[in-house]
């Protein structure tokens, strides 16, 4: 019935893409998550390409889904898809559709996870298995105090280690208040780095 009808439309989801090159944006619990509507309608503009988000729980508390144009994966999603071994493995599908992953924003506690090799939802699951010869670009987003602490700049700079390309994190006033570095890039500045790899369409592997 209608949980038939779900997975059947999540089946057929990916094989329905229409752009030349496909951008998989991940967002993350940051309060930064609520300019997603903005990145996917800008996204979108770029030619040839198509959108698909996948978002965390707890990223769902800062946005309107009804405001994103385009289909967001979740979690639930991963584990309704598969019922028996001839199913699709959600997160190896999305791995194999994109061409280009950004996680923006990328709190603290998701930026741990991807540093220590944890994959517990669906969209660290698809960065373990990310085909490193493909770009992913990630944009840190926390407060100030969490941006400064030590092991922070150890973890960033192992996902720079994997080959992953940071989007580096801003000086402003935070939501909370606090004055410092931490805030999310801009939105226009994540769409034009973006938009670097629309023109080198030969670095993005075949798809596997």
């Amino acid at each position: 019935m209608q949980t038939d009808e779900h997975v059947s439309c999540l089946k057929t989801d990916l094989f329905d893409s229409s752009g030349t090159f496909r951008v998989l944006v991940g967002v993350t619990g940051s309060v930064a998550a609520l300019k997603l509507p903005l990145l996917v309608s800008q996204l979108l503009q770029l030619p040839g390409v198509d959108v698909r988000v996948v978002t965390t729980e707890h990223a769902k508390h800062f946005y309107n889904p009804a405001e994103v144009s385009v289909k967001i994966y979740t979690d639930k999603d991963e584990w309704e898809l598969w019922t028996k071994r001839s199913d699709p493995v959600l997160h190896i599908e999305l791995r194999r559709w994109a061409d280009l992953l950004v996680i923006a924003p990328l709190d603290a506690n998701t930026l741990g996870k991807i540093a220590s090799g944890i994959c517990d939802n669906l969209l660290t699951c698809v960065v373990r298995a990310w085909d490193t010869s493909r770009p992913l670009l990630f944009c840190p987003a926390m407060n100030t105090a969490m941006w400064l602490h030590p092991i922070t700049a150890q973890q960033v700079s192992k996902l720079k280690e994997f080959g992953y390309v940071e989007i580096p994190c801003i000086a402003k006033k935070l939501v909370c208040g606090d004055e410092g570095k931490g805030a999310m890039a801009e939105v226009s500045t994540i769409v034009h780095a973006v938009k670097q790899y629309l023109q080198k369409p030969d670095e993005s592997s075949q798809k596997t």
